[in-house]
């Protein structure tokens, strides 16, 4: 095992922080040795708010999966979400000197792209290429060695509030571990759950957290759109709790076991017993009662993503319908809901499967994870040099983004 590479998916969410280590097998493909998992404290809606707690939880889940997988853990690539995350489409235009396009005329339209402006407390995190144009040709994918004397670059710009990004950083690497890339959650989620005709049909892949609910839209195998939505299952846990006057935990227990968004997913006759607060006895509530709670919740979800697809127009662009991933996913009747709110096909999106424990990684709990699995080892077979040692964060920042997308440009 010495001899072989290790690589490290982080995904630190609101509910629970997941740590998957994993190496190549004989094929060169990614193996999973190690998985470890711990309930997340310390971060609300995908934002630390309590540093201790934080590092705690993120230790916690590192040491299991180390102990699984008998290696030590020392880098790794982690997901960012959050109610800070902005993104918007830009574009940028150039004139080719020697007539024929060369990576620098390239790296000179992305720069143009990204020329923004933006609040000084935010810094852009990701610039992800949609198409060029060569002389007003559209849809190409690399203009490299094309002959032309003007090119276009139309990109996808993801930023985000620095401190935050700081934060995050910093409770990751007082654990001892350096942080190697950065991932936006959704991207990574995509690249566990969509295959490249997914991708170029054109989807919405719709990932629900515990804190958040992030979007990606995805057409002509290009990121189009990225949206995180603060609305996640804890939302849905909460309601349930309010409305039933019970404890939180007790509320979880129940969406899980009991959980439905439409009421003839389950016989609305039937009664469950529920533990009240403390020095209350337990009561009964009907099903009935407990899927009008979830399923106003989450008709009010997805009546917010219908929302933002209206208003950047992208409903046409979404032929192969929405796929729903994430652990609120999971609460039955969530495709259905969202099939019939956004007139579209909706499935339950799950993670493709690797080597290793796959039994225990086929769930949609694990999409966002295993997406940032799958970068770290396209990071590691396509390593990109630096120029220096003292890179700030947002520098490898957007060397983490050149690994996820060097295989579609």
């Amino acid at each position: 095992m010495e001899n072989k590479p290790i690589i490290v998916g982080l995904d630190i969410g609101t509910t629970k922080v997941c740590t998957i280590v994993a190496t190549n097998n004989s094929r060169g493909e990614i193996e999973i040795i190690g998985v470890g998992s711990h309930p997340s404290y310390g971060l609300k809606k995908g934002a630390v708010v309590n540093i201790d707690k934080t590092i705690k939880s993120i230790h916690a889940s590192v040491e299991e999966a180390r102990l699984m997988a008998g290696v030590d853990i020392n880098k790794a690539t982690i997901g960012l979400a959050g109610n800070h995350i902005y993104s918007f489409n830009s574009s940028g235009v150039v004139a080719i000197k020697n007539k024929e396009i060369t990576h620098d005329d390239i790296e000179r339209v992305m720069e143009a792209a990204k020329a923004v402006v933006i609040p000084s407390d935010r810094e852009i995190i990701h610039v992800i290429p949609r198409e060029f144009r060569v002389d007003n040709i559209p849809g190409i994918k690399n203009p490299e060695g094309m002959c032309g004397i003007r090119l276009e670059a139309h990109v996808h710009i993801v930023t985000g509030a620095i401190p935050l990004i700081q934060n995050l950083i910093k409770c990751v690497e007082h654990t001892g571990i350096m942080v190697e890339n950065i991932i936006l959650q959704p991207i990574a989620s995509s690249e566990a759950v969509l295959n490249s005709e997914e991708k170029e049909l054109g989807v919405a892949l719709i990932d629900i957290g515990g804190g958040t609910t992030d979007l990606a839209i995805w057409k002509d195998g290009a990121l189009i759109h990225s949206h995180i939505i603060p609305v996640g299952g804890n939302h849905f846990t909460n309601d349930l709790a309010v409305a039933l006057r019970i404890p939180h935990t007790e509320a979880e227990r129940v969406k899980i076991n009991h959980g439905s968004v439409l009421p003839e997913k389950l016989d609305q006759s039937a009664h469950i017993a529920v533990q009240g607060l403390s020095g209350t006895k337990p009561q009964k509530v009907s099903l009935s009662q407990v899927t009008k709670v979830l399923g106003a919740r989450g008709e009010e979800l997805f009546k917010i993503i219908a929302d933002i697809i209206a208003k950047k127009g992208l409903k046409n662009e979404i032929h192969g319908g929405f796929i729903l991933t994430g652990g609120g996913s999971l609460t039955t009747g969530m495709p259905e809901l969202a099939e019939y709110i956004l007139e579209k096909p909706s499935r339950k999106g799950i993670p493709i499967p690797f080597d290793g424990m796959t039994n225990i990684m086929q769930n949609p709990q694990f999409s966002t994870v295993l997406g940032l699995l799958i970068d770290a080892h396209r990071a590691m077979e396509n390593p990109i040099p630096k120029s220096s040692q003292h890179l700030n964060i947002i520098g490898r920042l957007g060397d983490s983004i050149k690994n996820v997308f060097r295989d579609i440009f």
